[in-house]
């Protein structure tokens, strides 16, 4: 009896895909197509910075190599304009998840040996952009993060999610829910506190007092202008100075006594 209905689901399986799905397929543009396509063969866009990592040479003696890696508030963020002559690497890629993240970050983070990592993420999840997921997988996925970081010695910064608002035309906080950003940026910071991370603030510093983000620092409601990006520099070179002083071995001994900072 379950042989028969297995065999029964895959045949109807393959009926709808062959009468319904690729018939509609067939119709969208090409570019559309390329993009399915693209999201199918590279869910995590393990391609997107694989020629650039390959041209990186390592880093130099005393080089304090830092990685930023996001989503479009990295991706979009011009290091080299706001930390002139820090050997800053950006390895954000626009709407990914931390589970897209999760699987990356061996090649774009680990492979390229920096002493710190920035990471900002989350709001994506939030949004559902790879499907409906918890709370609880998101922080799994931040803590995995994490962990590799750590086995690996590179000091970790996770940023909070930022702040978003209603003030243009899109109405953000219909799917970029405001509670669930405040209880994710509740757990980082609590998870920092834990496990010797550094918690960089960015949602406090943004908020407006309707409790959401400043109208002048984005002007979608999400991503940061020119301004929000003023804003975020300093307090992220601020705690990468903070991550430098900080050797690995040393907040490996301090773990195992049970020590927090």
């Amino acid at each position: 009896m379950k042989r028969a209905f297995r065999i029964a689901t895959v045949v109807i399986k393959e009926w709808i895909l062959f009468n319904w799905i690729s018939p509609a397929l067939s119709r969208l543009p090409i570019r559309k197509l390329e993009k399915l396509n693209h999201r199918l063969t590279d869910w995590a866009e393990l391609g997107f910075y694989h020629q650039a990592n390959a041209l990186l040479p390592p880093p130099k003696m005393n080089e304090n190599r830092i990685v930023f890696f996001g989503d479009s508030i990295t991706e979009f963020w011009d290091l080299a304009k706001y930390f002139p002559d820090k050997p800053y690497i950006n390895r954000g890629i626009a709407g990914q998840t931390t589970q897209q993240m999760l699987i990356r970050f061996r090649p774009d983070v680990i492979a390229l040996k920096p002493k710190v990592v920035v990471i900002l993420a989350g709001i994506n999840d939030i949004a559902g952009n790879t499907g409906l997921v918890t709370l609880a997988m998101i922080e799994d996925n931040y803590a995995s993060i994490a962990e590799l970081a750590q086995t690996n010695q590179i000091q970790v910064i996770f940023a909070s999610v930022l702040p978003i608002n209603d003030y243009s035309s899109i109405a953000r906080s219909q799917t970029h829910l405001p509670t669930k950003i405040r209880a994710l940026n509740d757990w980082l910071q609590r998870y920092c506190l834990e496990h010797n991370h550094i918690y960089l603030d960015y949602y406090s510093q943004m908020l407006d007092r309707q409790g959401m983000l400043r109208a002048n620092l984005a002007d979608d409601g999400l991503h940061p202008n020119t301004k929000g990006y003023e804003i975020m520099a300093p307090l992220a070179e601020s705690a990468i100075e903070q991550a430098l002083d900080l050797d690995p071995r040393l907040l490996e001994e301090v773990g195992d006594l049970g020590i927090s900072f």
